[in-house]
């Protein structure tokens, strides 16, 4: 019995040491974050401040700009002015502007009277008398020392904010006195150095009449991290004083636990250590008796959810299976990203499943845009991206997300075998050296292109070219520079032939341009464009070698076969070679 005791007052103390390390989480966690929070607050409210001081700055600017073109109109309507300046008088107008040091005077024939400041806003105004203009008063507005410190006292800054002057980049006047370069862009916030000192600087636009010049006002980033320093200080102390609080509470609430676990041990230790067939004893109906229920309950669903989990099990499986099968059933790439939607859906019961391709297409199973939590594989392989498959469900357990990780893993690798598959059809259908159709795919497009002609009544010409004198540009320059002259002339014809045309190599220096839609003349125009192109291509690694080609033109004929189409084209392009060659020949009409 005693041993009982210290046990269970061993576990109160427990309890309490429990509750006070599970209140340390939350507590950091908020600590953590209202820290952060006010630190980010500090920074804003810094940011405010600069904001209201700036376009109080700029309105203080703005009307002492104003006055000071008052009192360049002002001046500008002066009769003694206008005077001055009908006579060209220098002296005058000294006199005139002794008193005026803020305005500058220029007249006619290069006469100036007043001093102009190096930095300065500049607001000119016309001097006009009936319809003579006499020159023009320019008020200026000194951007300097005095200005900025007027402009700080008028803003009420902050005690610590410095508001510069910047040309560019330079501080050309601040105060209080700083000097160095701010680079930051105009309505924006960012921390720089300046003199060794780091601070956080708001620039305003830039100043009316001075592209070059704007304000900006910089506070210490010192002072800014003292106000953080000490709100984090007060939230530190709020937080103990609530683990406090909590181990407090935990102490008297785990002493009312241990009171009526001596009844409850024994029972609660036998359904731990047992099978879920066993019940705890329920006696009474205080909070314990409910806790009793609740167990038994649990005990209940953990038998039901058991069951639940292995039917999910052979639902995987089978999912699996069938995925397998899908897989290997074709090496259509957007059939294949259906099928992996859809099962990986299934597989994991999601909602709904998203695929987003490489190329930015999008296959959806399901309701892809449901609310709930998300899953995003990658689907990669081998150095290549396909894509990225998405799940959301209401949650997905260990199984799941493993079953999904499975499903992933098949889907690329068929998606890997039908890249391969198609790369493997392609270059089957493709010459190596020039890029173009190979014999074979010239010979499906000619027939299917012969039928569609004969169906639908549409003209269709075909041409046959051959390099002129080829072997001998093989023997005296290399089979490199015939192999270079084949591929200068694939890029002449994909330049020049239409999207709907199919050129391919029939065959070592020959060529069958198919042109749907042409009828004899269009393809003698065409052929002829690219004869010319052939001509004036060069040739890599032989400088100064030009290269000509022969063309045989023939129109397919209602009622004709692709042997006598072809046999005609041949034809052309024999006499064409008799002819002198460089040259298109088309088809004899009695011949075909």
């Amino acid at each position: 019995m005693t041993l009982g005791r210290s046990q269970l007052s061993s576990f109160k103390l427990k309890l309490v040491a429990y509750f006070v390390l599970l209140s340390l989480i939350p507590l950091a966690a908020t600590y953590w974050g209202f820290s952060t929070v006010a630190g980010a607050g500090e920074s804003r409210q810094v940011t405010l401040r600069q904001e209201a001081g700036l376009r109080a700055a700029l309105t203080l600017y703005q009307q002492r700009a104003d006055r000071a073109q008052a009192e360049a109109e002002r001046l500008a309507r002066s009769r003694p002015l206008q005077s001055a300046l009908e006579r060209q008088d220098h002296r005058a107008l000294r006199r005139i502007l002794a008193h005026e040091p803020s305005l500058y005077v220029v007249g006619a024939g290069g006469l100036r009277a007043g001093a102009l400041p190096r930095l300065a806003a500049r607001l000119p105004v016309d001097v006009v008398v009936g319809a003579r203009r006499l020159g023009e008063v320019v008020a200026t507005v000194p951007l300097d020392v005095g200005l900025v410190e007027r402009l700080r006292r008028g803003a009420a800054f902050d005690t610590g904010d410095v508001l510069v002057l910047l040309e560019g980049t330079r501080i050309v006047a601040s105060a209080p006195s700083l000097h160095g370069q701010v680079a930051v862009a105009a309505g924006r916030s960012a921390t720089v150095q300046v003199a060794d000192s780091r601070y956080q600087a708001l620039a305003g636009p830039v100043l009316p009449e001075v592209p070059a010049a704007r304000l900006a006002v910089l506070t210490p980033k010192a002072l800014i991290d003292a106000a953080d320093a000490r709100t984090r200080d007060r939230i530190l102390l709020g937080l103990l004083a609530c683990l406090a609080l909590v181990g407090g509470v935990a102490y008297l609430q785990g002493r009312s636990i241990v009171r009526n676990l001596r009844r409850f041990a024994t029972a609660a230790r036998e359904i731990a250590h047992g099978s879920l067939a066993e019940r705890v004893p329920i006696r009474g109906h205080d909070e314990f008796a409910a806790l009793g229920a609740a167990l038994n309950d649990m005990a209940t669903q953990l038998e039901a959810r058991l069951a639940e989990l292995e039917a999910e099990r052979a639902r995987g499986r089978q999912a699996l299976a069938r995925f397998g099968e899908a897989l290997a059933a074709t090496h259509d790439a957007e059939q294949l990203l259906r099928i992996v939607a859809a099962e990986a859906a299934e597989a994991t019961s999601a909602r709904g499943c998203r695929i987003v391709s490489a190329d930015g297409s999008v296959v959806v199973s399901g309701d892809a845009n449901a609310q709930g939590e998300r899953l995003s594989l990658p689907l990669n392989a081998a150095g290549e991206h396909f894509g990225t498959l998405e799940l959301v469900g209401d949650s997905f357990t260990e199984e799941q997300r493993l079953n999904a990780a499975l499903l992933a893993a098949q889907a690329v690798v068929a998606l890997e075998n039908a890249r391969l598959h198609g790369m493997v059809e392609r270059q089957a259908l493709v010459d190596g050296l020039t890029g173009l159709a190979n014999r074979r795919a010239c010979s499906d497009a000619l027939q299917g292109e012969t039928a569609r002609a004969e169906r639908l009544g549409t003209p269709f010409s075909v041409v046959l070219v051959d390099l002129d004198g080829f072997k001998d540009v093989n023997d005296a320059h290399g089979h490199a520079v015939g192999d270079g002259m084949l591929r200068a002339f694939a890029d002449v014809l994909r330049e020049t032939l239409r999207e709907s045309d199919v050129a391919g190599r029939w065959g070592g220096e020959e060529f069958l341009l198919l042109l749907p839609g042409a009828d004899e003349e269009g393809a003698a125009q065409l052929a002829e464009r690219v004869r010319v192109g052939l001509a004036e291509r060069s040739i890599p690694g032989a400088p100064g070698l030009r290269v000509t080609a022969s063309f045989g033109v023939a129109e397919f004929g209602s009622g004709s076969s692709v042997e006598q189409l072809l046999t005609a084209a041949d034809g052309a392009l024999y006499r064409a070679k008799r002819a002198g060659k460089n040259r298109v020949e088309r088809a004899v009409p009695a011949a075909f």
